[in-house]
């Protein structure tokens, strides 16, 4: 198992103690920030009992923020799933020995890497309206899948051609070596083993995802923000609602990337195993297997 590659040094004590230093330094900053923020909006009322009190009502939450939830998780799950399904192919494409398919598949990729997500909804939306290919009902939800799905699929496309390209050369040499064309050994030996390394950042593509979802506030889709903003200009509280809202996506958000740590430290140690088992003592072995069998 080749060594990982470090870009810098790892930090002496005094890089350490000054990184501390630094730490604890952002952290007072950002609380005494906090801090100033809370005051300012409590001088101006927006923190008051009152303002609050509708977001504990069981009707504000079963008419506005359960229903915008739930639409937020519908289109993050679609465009989940259609952006892994599109960019495997195009992965698969930019990996092809075939010229013409790995051109257009780097083109779609850099295209669609290039344009903001939300200028992707905004034109989505406005084609499927004009042509009339989306019932009107689901042009906003249309419009946010399909500027999820291709801006998602072109990252998801560069982290499986990444991590297949990361792979040692021997991975390709030896599935050559017993006979297998260079599309066998993508498929069977590099591909498997480029999607383990590469779970851990494709789980972490999910939290965008889920994030970007809000923008779909702009072409009027009924998610999370724009339910926010809704009880806001009902009850006269825009202040708390999106707090409850940002606090809402946090805790989301916090379970997809405990998820991928999670996922990383699991698949790290399965790779220490496997490394051990690997360079085990075949001496070492033996004696056991003998005292094993003996026993």
């Amino acid at each position: 198992m080749s060594a990982p590659i470090q870009l810098f040094d790892a930090p002496g004590p005094r890089g350490r103690a000054q990184q501390r230093l630094l730490a604890a330094a952002f952290a007072v900053i950002a609380v005494g920030a906090l801090a100033l923020v809370l005051v300012r909006l409590g001088e101006r009322g927006n923190l008051t009992a009152a303002k609050w009190q509708p977001l504990v009502s069981p009707q504000v939450w079963q008419f506005w923020i359960i229903p915008g939830l739930i639409n937020t998780l519908y289109a993050a799950a679609i465009s989940i799933v259609l952006a892994c399904v599109l960019g495997l192919l195009l992965g698969l494409g930019r990996l092809s020995t075939v010229a013409p398919l790995r051109w257009v598949c780097a083109v779609f990729v850099e295209f669609f890497r290039a344009v903001p997500v939300l200028v992707m909804m905004i034109f989505s939306f406005w084609i499927y309206a004009y042509s009339g290919a989306v019932p009107s009902a689901y042009l906003a939800l249309a419009g946010t899948i399909t500027g999820l799905t291709f801006y998602n699929s072109s990252v998801l496309a560069e982290l499986i051609r990444s991590g297949v390209h990361n792979l040692p050369k021997g991975q390709a040499e030896a599935g050559l070596s017993i006979g297998l064309t260079r599309g066998q050994t993508l498929m069977n030996i590099q591909l498997p083993q480029a999607l383990t390394a590469m779970l851990p950042a494709l789980v972490g593509q999910l939290v965008v995802i889920l994030k970007d979802t809000a923008l779909g506030y702009q072409i009027t889709y009924a998610e999370l923000l724009r339910q926010g903003e809704r009880i806001g200009s009902n009850f006269g509280n825009i202040v708390p609602a999106l707090i409850v809202i940002a606090a809402i996506f946090i805790v989301i958000n916090y379970a997809l990337t405990s998820f991928a740590q999670w996922l990383e430290h699991r698949l790290s140690r399965r790779g220490r195993v496997a490394g051990g088992a690997a360079h085990a003592d075949p001496l070492q072995t033996d004696v056991e297997a003998a005292d094993s069998a003996r026993v």
